[in-house]
């Protein structure tokens, strides 16, 4: 069964450089919202500047029927945070980004959230000879590592993504995210796995999956597509529906049974449709491959005549009989 959720960010205002979208929403009418898009049940809310004391946020959820997929920790948007938090050269800038993380998992258990998800976007560079690599990977050991450690019970997730807020994020593809966190050896810190940033970041997310379910450490999924070129938070399949398709596999095989949050940025389209969108192609998809798999699909995988592997996918994902 697939279970949906939202980031709460975009049920409300955006913008990019030029333009604004959408109205802003309080708390509460994002709720209301979630509700009426078909298939979605849960929401990944932001710490700190989407969430409400506590007790009132969960009393919101719980009175609609919400789920919490995760809490997301902003380890971005404060001054301090610019040239990076939590690969600061200044240890009380690391201190204040980890403060933020731990604080999030404070949040989370309060709520009722399981997980907490972070990505770095600040820590990076964008010139050779800007950072000292050596030295940026040790802060992210040290910060992530006590961060990881703080509540335990409330697992925490490192979202990898090629760039921005930098011109290179230092955590920009799974194998390297996968690698911090065997530095660090906490079992129970996770990788949140966001197909975008895995297709624009020239990987492929179905590889990446795997990578991650074999690593025996816990993976997370956002879910969205992009034209490979930039980050851009289109609907599911609008761009990659086959290797999206391909995505929904490897989750399958490696029996997933935790949120698919939506990361998508409605901007010119309907909210509410766009993110129906996303539950409804993934639905769709998750159904077909079951169809798929009796027709011998997972048998032929890495096998030596993928023409039959091709006339399954022609016929049963795309109907083309």
């Amino acid at each position: 069964m697939v279970k949906n959720a939202v980031i709460t960010s975009f049920l409300g205002k955006s913008k990019d450089r030029f333009h604004e979208y959408n109205e802003v929403k309080t708390l509460e009418q994002k709720f209301d919202m979630i509700k009426e898009i078909e298939g979605a049940d849960g929401v990944e809310i932001v710490y700190p500047y989407e969430v409400l004391d506590a007790g009132i946020t969960r009393s919101l959820a719980d009175e609609r029927g919400i789920k919490f997929a995760a809490v997301n920790a902003n380890v971005k948007a404060e001054p301090e945070f610019r040239d990076g938090g939590l690969t600061s050269p200044k240890k009380d800038v690391r201190t204040k980004a980890v403060h933020f993380i731990k604080e999030s998992k404070d949040f989370a258990e309060k709520i009722g959230a399981d997980k907490v998800t972070c990505c770095p976007l600040s820590d990076g560079y964008e010139f050779a000879f800007q950072v000292d690599y050596p030295e940026a990977w040790k802060r992210l050991l040290e910060s992530f590592g006590e961060a990881a450690d703080y509540k335990r019970n409330i697992p925490l997730f490192i979202e990898f993504k090629p760039s921005e807020t930098r011109g290179t994020c230092h955590l920009n593809n799974a194998a390297k995210t996968l690698l911090l966190i065997k530095e660090i050896g906490i079992k129970e810190l996770g990788v949140t796995l966001d197909f975008g940033h895995s297709v624009y970041g020239g990987n492929n997310p179905a590889e990446e999956v795997a990578l991650l379910a074999e690593s025996g450490h816990p993976y997370y999924i956002h879910i969205n597509d992009n034209d490979a070129k930039w980050d851009w938070d289109y609907f599911c399949g609008s761009k990659h529906l086959l290797e999206y398709a391909e995505f929904l596999f490897y989750l399958k095989r490696y029996g997933y049974k935790d949120y698919l949050t939506s990361d998508t940025s409605p901007t010119r389209w309907n909210i509410l449709g766009t993110f129906e969108i996303n539950a409804r192609i993934t639905r769709k998809l998750w159904n077909l491959l079951d169809d798929a798999d009796q027709m011998g699909l997972n048998k032929l995988i890495g096998g030596n005549d993928y023409l039959k592997t091709w006339k399954i996918i022609e016929e049963c994902l795309f109907s083309l009989k």
